[in-house]
Parts: C-alpha cells; structure tokens; sequence
C-alpha cells in the first residue's frame, strides 16, 4: 500500500479518483489548495503526489518549486493544460511526469506504478532491464539479447541519463544538460543521437519500443523490469 497525496479542486474528478486509488490498495489524501497540498506533503510524507496547475490560490509549477527544495518525492502532474509549454516547464521544475485531462484510469494507475518503484529506492538500482535491453551501471555495460553493443561516449551519457530515470519522460533540456553540458540548447544534435540510439537498441527504429518520442516535450525509456 502507498500513500497518495492528490492536489486537485475539481471535486468531480477527486471523488471518482479517490475510490478507483483506495481499491487499488492505496491509501489517498486530497488537498483543495497549493496551501494544503505543500502542508500535506510535510504532515504526511506521502509515497506520491498527484498534482493538478490549475490551483485557485497559486499555480502547480509553483508547488513542484517549493516541494522540490527540500524533498523528491514523486510527482505525476495531472492538468487539463495540454500546451507543450507548460508541460516542459513542469517537467523542468522537477516533475517526474504528465498526464493529460481527461486520462485514462489504466494509464494514470500504470504511471503510479513506475513512480512508486522509483519511491521504493530503484532509483539507486545498479541495473537496467527492459525486454532484450540490459544496462550495468556499474560496469558501463549495455547488451542486446545478451551481446554486448558499442556505444559512443555520448549515446552512453544519453542512454544512462533516459534509464535512470525509466518510465519517466526526460525533457530536452535535461538530455541537452547530460550530453552537452547546461548551456547546451540545440535539440538537433539531440534528434540525432536519439536515432542512433534507436538503430542500436530498437529491432525496428522506425515504430520503437524501448525509447519513445514524448513530441515537443522529450523521451521516455521503457520502465525497467531489474
């Protein structure tokens, strides 16, 4: 059992949300306000935050800034706002993901998933494992189906930086960050890499499996299975 901590005012969608979370084993607090949601968050510890931006007493990036000073916990935005602006941004201020309103209930709960096990501490996992694909953290390792495949030093920082973070979509800023450097901000070297990547780990890079397109926004890897 997990503990939830969902910040929307929209009572409609809390009192159908509340009840699909608490069959599903969780335990679930609601928060009306940013207010109460960042003094939840401090009271209650929870295991993942579910956070609507359009809050009536300050808007949800401003939460990710504030709860992202002094804690990690996850945070799975949940916003009616589709702009790929504000998705970005929310990313960049330290969200872990972003669905879109109206959600389906199967994907918002499968998103749940890959943030509690980035709770429980895989985080700090030594490998990575997502069908044939497998990655040694510390040895610097990446096989296919067993065989060892030669990466460029940069595929490897960009592949590492996508399967610390599985399940979860890296924006191109941090992906820019990790292989380029902070200032970096030319997003067709990044287009690049990602298809050699592809041609590597993906059996047909043309319809992936592993390493997906969130359009305008990043890159998701598949969530690991190790």
């Amino acid at each position: 059992m997990a503990h939830i901590l969902l910040i929307d005012d929209e009572a409609a969608l809390t009192g159908v949300l509340r009840p699909v979370l608490t069959a599903a084993g969780h335990a679930v607090t609601v928060a009306a306000t940013a207010a109460e949601g960042i003094t939840g968050v401090d009271e209650l510890d929870p295991d993942v935050i579910l956070l609507d931006l359009g809050l009536p007493d300050a808007d949800g990036k401003t939460v990710i800034r504030a709860l992202r000073i002094k804690r990690d916990t996850p945070i799975i935005v949940i916003s009616a706002r589709h702009q790929e602006g504000e998705k970005i941004a929310a990313l960049d201020e330290g969200a872990d993901d972003y669905v879109d309103k109206p959600f389906d209930i199967g994907e918002l709960m499968a998103r749940i998933r890959v943030a509690l096990r980035r709770a429980r501490g895989t985080e700090a996992a030594t490998r990575y494992q997502a069908g044939p694909l497998a990655i040694d953290f510390e040895m610097r390792q990446v096989t296919l189906d067993g065989e060892t495949l030669r990466l460029s030093p940069k595929e490897y920082d960009l592949l590492l930086a996508l399967a610390r973070h599985a399940g979860r979509v890296v924006t191109h800023r941090r992906l820019l960050a990790a292989g380029w450097g902070a200032d970096s901000a030319d997003t067709q070297y990044l287009r690049v890499y990602i298809g050699l990547l592809r041609q590597k780990i993906e059996n047909d890079p043309g319809d992936p499996k592993l390493l997906l397109t969130e359009p305008g926004v990043g890159y998701r890897l598949a969530p690991s299975e190790a």
